[in-house]
Order: structure tokens, then C-alpha cells, then sequence
């Protein structure tokens, strides 16, 4: 079987696509500039070469790879097209989410041999927004805890380091991000990293120190050196962020939304608070701060948990059996 991934880069799910490469012999991403998404036309020339024998990429512009004879998996990694979301993306960018993005989501639907999702909640989303009868099967994404692990040597200078890891986005709550920062204590430092699509250091300022874009390899360092992740984002389709900061032993401080309670056992491995509450974030990180042994008890949780129901070759061997079937049915 010869498995064509075709994905934009720059984002979460050409991520989890190249996992999916590194770990299966006969799959293969198909990379892409996001750009060539202004106009979808273009993408009709875009991995034209080869003969697959099973596409595998996301429904927004999937109608665009189909191939004569070769099945197609799509896999939703979020949904953004619902009007809760609304208020969290330019003026085109909602006009494109409600517009033609969303027939072509239907369309390309319409032509899946096999829907996946990445969460229930996404799944979920799917079913009620767009009206989608058929089945979804819910494949988590998983996480390398070979790579991604807990530091043993974290630097002991008395600053609590909290990481912002992703696109500095509104979807992601980059706009309370200074807010935040403007009623944490002196000692705690928010680390912002500039995500994918690279970032301006207008996002620094008071207690924000800004680390610039860092490559997907360097990032288990940066987990290492960090205290907790900060993730006051607005929608996930299942966060890679947070799984790789369980991986490593962090606490969770994030929005009580979307599929986060699916991965953050509240409580346990941290603290889940009311989207866009900025007084709640900064409470959640002062308590974490001040009690070193609750950091330690919640990052040894979610390493567990990690290990447990999220690894890395459980996403993999789920997404094999899901190709064999798609491809003898």
C-alpha cells in the first residue's frame, strides 16, 4: 500500500501527518505552503506525481486530492467553522469559515471512504454543526515519551517558568497573554514561544520573556526547562502542546473548553479555568508557583497518563488498521 499525505505546513496536524511518516514505511507527506490554500485551485497541482493507493489528509481541502481508484481518510485535527468561533478570527477569515470552506468541508465528506477525529469533542462538533450522519472514529493524538520527558536537571534559581508554547493566535488566547503577565508576582516568568508561524516581539513585555520561534526538535529542551504550561486558548482539537508538557512532567494551567478536560484531568494533572478569564489564569499559576510539591504530584500524573493513554505507538497501530480496512474495503 502506497499512503499520499498531502498538508500544509506550519501547523499542529502536518505534526502528527509526520509522525505518521516517520513510523509507517509505506506513507508519505506530501508538504505544501499554506498559501497555495488563497486560492484552492492551486492545490489541484500540488502532489500530482505517483500513483497512490490511499489518500490520507484533512477535510477542509481534501476534494482537491482526490485520486481515481485510491480511498480517502480524512481526519478533522479541529473545527473552526461553527459560530462560536466567530469572534476569534480576522474579517475574511470568518467570511472563508463560513463561506466556501465549509461547502468544501461538506463536499470533501461526501467523497471519505473513513472520517476521523481527533477528540470526541471534535467529533462531536462535526456531527452537530455540519449534520453529519456518518462515522467518525476517534483516533487521540499521541506523543513520543522517548523524546518528550521529564528535565532532571532544571535550573534552581528561584524564577518560576511558565511556557506559552504555540501560534501566537487569538484562537490560541495570545491576546491575554499580558494580561495575565501584568498580575503574576514577581519570580514568575510567562515563556512565549513564537510557534510555527513565527511572532513579533510585540508580544513581550512585563514578566514575558519572548524566546522566538523554535524548531519542533528543539522543544523537549524547552519543556525541560519550564516550571508549567499556559495554554488560555479558546478551541482544540486535541492539544499537542499539552500532551507534550504531560510528557515532560509538567502541570497544565488551560481553558475549561473544547477536548482540554479530555486530556487534563482537573485537579490532578492542573488547573482547567473559564476562557478569557485572566484573573482566574493568574490565580491557577500563583497557586502552582507557591507549592512545589503540587507541581511535582501533577507532573508525575500526567507523565503517567501520558504513558498510559496517550503513547505515541498506539496513535500509530490505530491509524495502520484504519488504512488496511480503508484500503481492503
Amino acid at each position: 500500500m502506497n499512503i499520499l499525505s498531502p498538508m500544509p505546513t506550519g501547523n499542529g496536524a502536518h505534526v502528527v501527518h509526520k509522525l505518521l511518516e516517520s513510523h509507517l514505511d509505506d506513507y508519505s507527506v506530501c508538504d505544501y505552503h499554506p498559501v497555495r490554500t488563497y486560492f484552492p485551485p492551486l492545490l489541484w497541482q500540488c502532489c500530482r506525481e505517483g500513483n497512490p493507493s490511499l489518500i490520507h489528509t484533512t477535510p477542509d481541502h481534501g476534494l482537491f486530492f482526490l485520486r481515481h481508484n485510491a480511498p480517502m481518510v480524512l481526519t478533522f485535527h479541529n473545527y473552526v467553522l461553527d459560530w462560536s468561533m466567530q469572534n476569534y478570527g480576522s474579517l475574511l477569515q470568518r467570511l472563508h469559515w463560513r463561506t466556501d470552506l465549509r461547502w468544501l468541508t461538506r463536499k470533501a465528506l461526501d467523497r471519505a471512504d473513513k472520517v476521523t477525529a481527533v477528540s470526541d469533542f471534535t467529533a462531536s462538533l462535526v456531527h452537530s454543526d455540519l449534520g453529519f450522519k456518518g462515522d467518525i472514529q476517534v483516533i487521540p493524538n499521541g506523543v513520543d515519551t522517548s523524546i518528550f520527558f521529564p528535565g532532571l536537571d532544571r535550573s534552581d534559581d528561584g524564577v518560576v517558568r511558565v511556557l506559552f508554547s504555540g501560534n501566537p493566535t487569538a484562537r490560541k488566547g495570545a491576546q491575554w497573554l499580558k494580561g495575565i503577565a501584568g498580575l503574576l508576582q514577581s519570580g514568575i516568568e510567562i515563556w512565549c514561544t513564537g510557534g510555527l508561524r513565527g511572532a513579533t516581539e510585540d508580544t513581550a513585555g512585563q514578566r514575558i520573556r519572548y524566546l522566538g520561534p523554535i524548531s519542533y526538535m528543539d522543544m523537549p529542551a524547552v519543556y525541560r526547562e519550564a516550571d508549567m504550561l499556559l495554554l488560555p486558548t479558546v478551541r482544540e482539537g486535541h492539544s499537542l502542546a499539552v500532551l507534550e508538557a504531560m510528557a515532560s512532567g509538567l502541570p497544565v494551567v488551560a481553558s475549561r473548553c473544547s477536548s482540554l478536560p479530555e486530556q487534563v484531568i482537573e485537579g490532578e494533572g492542573g488547573c482547567l479555568v473559564d476562557v478569557g478569564d485572566v484573573q482566574q489564569y493568574a490565580a491557577a499559576i500563583h497557586n502552582l508557583a507557591e507549592d512545589q510539591e503540587a507541581r511535582d504530584a501533577m507532573g508525575a500524573f500526567n507523565r503517567r497518563r501520558t504513558e498510559q493513554v496517550f503513547p505515541l505507538q498506539r496513535m500509530i497501530s490505530t491509524y495502520r488498521e484504519l488504512f488496511s480496512s480503508a484500503y481492503e474495503k
